[in-house]
């Protein structure tokens, strides 16, 4: 039986400011990665958040970026592994606080932006990462891109890894994301972000911009809510994959 987590970076309101359709969205997606107060949010956005997923029964992961507000951790910095697991730590363990008070606990952790796209690439990095993780909870699962180095950092310190793939992002031969700089990073048609989904949770392949088919593995799928049009994108594909006989559920 074909199964998939369907997941959401959300949380990303800063005081009066408000980004994305986030409690609409609890309504189809089964986790969601929310983000801790240093590419986006706030303690405020971050206690009604996990508050509102949980009375959801929607999983609950920590979405832990660079500290760069102003660039919304989307622009690549200078870390070293230690600098990495520090920042992690922090991140995942303010989270973590907020799902304790609220009765529940967190069950993932995502990397965010360029963080996730860096460790990705490099196993020390992702190491520093994943040991983070593992330190705080060692059952929560580390969501990594399908492939990367992060899926192997996560097993080589003994935390148990889900390979992502995403629904609106363009591929690289070598199974990467199209950099964001890229005139072609995005899927901007809604059909043929649609048709990639399929193809990635029921055959396990993805074209890439060159054209070639690249293997990935789907565990979790991820939908970005900051996009204007993710509340009907992510009911269209969530109707969709069912009507395929995808099992939509979280990971256990």
């Amino acid at each position: 039986m074909l199964r998939i987590d369907l997941n959401c970076d959300m949380g990303e309101s800063f005081g009066v400011w408000q980004m994305g359709n986030d409690f609409e969205i609890l309504n189809y997606v089964t986790s969601v990665n929310l983000a801790c107060g240093f590419h986006a949010g706030d303690p405020a956005t971050m206690h009604k958040t996990v508050e509102a997923a949980f009375a959801k029964e929607v999983a609950v992961g920590a979405h832990p970026g660079l500290p760069d507000l102003q660039g919304f951790g989307r622009r690549t910095m200078a870390l070293e592994p230690r600098e990495a697991y520090d920042i992690v730590l922090y991140q995942v363990g303010a989270l973590a606080g907020f799902a304790h008070a609220l009765g529940g606990k967190l069950s993932h952790v995502k990397a965010h932006g360029a963080l996730y796209n860096m460790a990705a690439k490099d196993f020390s990095l992702s190491e520093a990462i994943a040991q983070a993780v593992r330190d705080i909870d060692r059952g929560l699962i580390l969501f990594g891109l399908a492939g990367s180095e992060t899926i192997r950092a996560a097993q080589s310190v003994g935390l148990r890894a889900a390979a992502e793939v995403f629904a609106d992002r363009t591929y690289q031969d070598d199974g990467s994301l199209t950099p964001r700089s890229r005139s072609d990073a995005l899927i901007g048609d809604s059909e043929a972000a649609v048709n990639q989904v399929k193809r990635m949770v029921m055959e396990g392949i993805v074209r890439s911009t060159s054209g070639k088919d690249v293997r990935v593995q789907a565990d979790t799928l991820c939908i970005h809510g900051d996009q204007p049009a993710a509340l009907g994108f992510v009911k269209r594909i969530r109707a969709e994959l069912e009507r395929e006989g995808v099992t939509i559920a979280a990971l256990k």
